[in-house]
């Protein structure tokens, strides 16, 4: 509609996307709205990516982990990336690899023992067990302490327990890796080798997330309620039969969980809200705010915004969240 300054590369030249003009050798690359110079590298979904004259070249990189994320109140992340909240209240088959397929061995088994953790019925998973093979048995990572029990029999499954900041780690050399913060996270991590041949809370692992709703019986549900229900280890639990709203009950805690839950939402994480969505953490945190009424309530927020500073840190969004007057960090011991 009319003639308005700006410039043009001269020809040969492109526009290198921060108002300078290069060769085409030179060009830059985008990913998630960030700009890469050429020759810069970065790691997505395991593999490590060169930008190369504006595109980038990829190559796979080391061993590739899937995870699912067990946090909060009943809070899970399974495999591909499927939100979901389940409050039952009993042990449930986290994830195994012996789904029902004939012949086929179990090489491991994580089962969350979930108990009442306030007054609204919220469950929190108090502790894990961890079958690898038929010879180990790492059980009860509960209290900030973990207890062996060792079996004589079957093939032997060798692993290794270290600390990482807050987190105690174990890694099985089966490619099974379970990341603890000591209260109520848990990261299941598996290698590529488990993709479509794992099944319970955490899904299936097959990259679909409209799957992972796969009961025990192999049917496909809609309903968490009835998904969650179907992995229960003990017959004699309850079913949940409707999902808790804790900010319904205890409504006089709304107003102060949305302050503090803010947060995720704030300038703080800025970098990270194109990359990963605040908004399921935002309504999760807000949920384990009004639900931790029986003390720790600073824990409970701390733990939920922690888990999505986790999935920002995933996605290569790294953010310094913690201050002395918020979660700082304590002083952990490493071995």
């Amino acid at each position: 509609a009319e003639c308005v300054s700006g410039c043009v590369c001269p020809q040969g030249l492109f526009d290198d996307g921060k108002g300078g003009c290069v060769e085409e050798k030179d060009c830059p690359c985008i990913h998630n709205n960030q700009w890469y110079s050429h020759g810069e590298e970065i790691t997505v979904d395991c593999k490590t990516c060169i930008c190369q004259s504006g595109g980038w070249s990829c190559t796979k990189g080391g061993v590739c982990y899937g995870t699912c994320t067990i946090y909060g109140s009943g809070h899970y992340i399974t495999f591909d990336g499927k939100f979901y909240d389940f409050d039952g209240s009993c042990e449930y088959v986290a994830t195994q690899d012996f789904c029902g397929e004939k012949n086929s061995r179990s090489s491991f088994s994580i089962i969350t023992e979930n108990v009442l953790c306030g007054t609204t019925g919220v469950t929190c998973s108090k502790a894990i067990k961890v079958f690898l093979g038929v010879s180990n048995d790492i059980q009860g990572l509960e209290n900030k302490d973990y207890k062996e029990i060792q079996r004589d029999i079957g093939d032997k499954v060798h692993y290794r327990k270290r600390t990482a900041g807050l987190y105690l780690v174990i890694e099985a050399s089966n490619g099974v890796m379970l990341i603890w913060d000591k209260k109520t996270t848990i990261f299941i991590k598996l290698t590529a080798d488990y993709q479509g041949k794992v099944c319970g809370l955490c899904g299936n692992f097959d990259g679909k997330s409209n799957n992972d709703f796969t009961t025990r019986s192999g049917l496909q549900e809609t309903s968490a309620l009835e998904f969650g229900n179907s992995w229960k280890q003990s017959y004699t639990c309850p079913d949940v039969t409707e999902e808790i709203l804790p900010c319904s009950v205890k409504p006089h805690r709304k107003s102060w969980a949305e302050k503090e839950c803010y947060l995720i939402r704030s300038a703080v994480f800025e970098i990270c809200h194109s990359k990963v969505d605040p908004n399921p953490f935002y309504e999760a945190c807000i949920h384990d705010a009004c639900s931790c009424d029986s003390g720790g309530d600073c824990e409970c927020f701390c733990s939920a915004v922690a888990a999505y500073a986790q999935e920002c840190l995933k996605a290569e969004a790294c953010v310094f969240w913690r201050t002395p007057d918020i979660c700082r960090e304590l002083t952990v011991k490493h071995t």
